[in-house]
């Protein structure tokens, strides 16, 4: 389970989703369930508030175009009370949109038709990024023989007692850091595409790609099977003991 899904309590995190067609609400619940986190659905702006109100989700994904109160009116009283963090979901697919929902407060941002993998992806970062941590993150981060430095940018390898530098291109270097963040969980290619690739980069097959770039690299210097991939999911570093 992503460490995004849970509370400092350990309970699963509430998502709150606010859509009036039940086919994408349900498609939504099912996606959000698979990575560990609960919802409840609310069909019309007016119930979405009442709900925000009685439930206190730790997010709320919110359509824009509901019936009783539209997206707009819903997340400045989201606002009016409180920091919950809201993602929109719209069809339109303009930047005055997007700039009207950032202004009045969203934390993110999505166009339908999206992709549900995308959507739980971003949900987990928003989540990651609004709860305070209780220590600070370590900045450098080992996984087996890879040692990533955060701060210098730089990742190296040691095998054999030699410590070798890796010559990395910039979008290989974050998906290192981010698969060595948790070494034994899988990544999906959702999540990588969503915070390492560049924002022309819309495919996950392009994830594969640089993957395989980086394996190579690394499998020159002798490290062998990592990153591996889970089929159908995406990718973990391996065995790191």
């Amino acid at each position: 389970m992503s460490p995004a899904a849970e509370d400092a309590s350990g309970v699963q995190a509430l998502v709150l989703i606010a859509e009036d067609e039940p086919e994408i609400a349900a498609i939504l619940e099912a996606y959000l369930r698979r990575g560990g986190l609960r919802s409840v659905h609310a069909a019309d702006g007016r119930r979405a508030l009442e709900l925000h109100l009685q439930l206190r989700p730790d997010l709320v994904l919110l359509d824009v175009q509901m019936p009783a109160a539209d997206g707009w009116q819903v997340l400045a009283e989201i606002r009016h009370r409180g920091d919950t963090p809201v993602i929109m979901l719209t069809a339109m697919d303009q930047d005055i949109d997007k700039l009207t929902g950032l202004r009045i407060g969203a934390d993110d941002y999505v166009v339908k038709p999206f992709n549900a993998a995308e959507v739980v992806a971003r949900v987990q970062a928003v989540l990651r990024r609004s709860r305070p941590s209780g220590r600070s993150k370590p900045r450098v981060l080992h996984a087996g023989p890879l040692e990533v430095d955060l701060d210098q940018h730089e990742a190296f390898a040691t095998i054999h007692g030699r410590r070798h530098r890796l010559v990395l291109t910039l979008t290989e270097f974050k998906l290192l850091a981010q698969l060595a963040k948790s070494p034994r969980r899988v990544v999906s290619r959702a999540e990588l595409l969503l915070n390492c690739l560049p924002e022309g980069d819309a495919l996950e097959r392009t994830v594969d790609s640089h993957i395989s770039k980086l394996r190579r690299k690394l499998e020159e210097l002798g490290v062998e099977g990592m990153p591996a991939g889970v089929r159908g999911v995406g990718y973990k570093l391996g065995n790191t003991q």
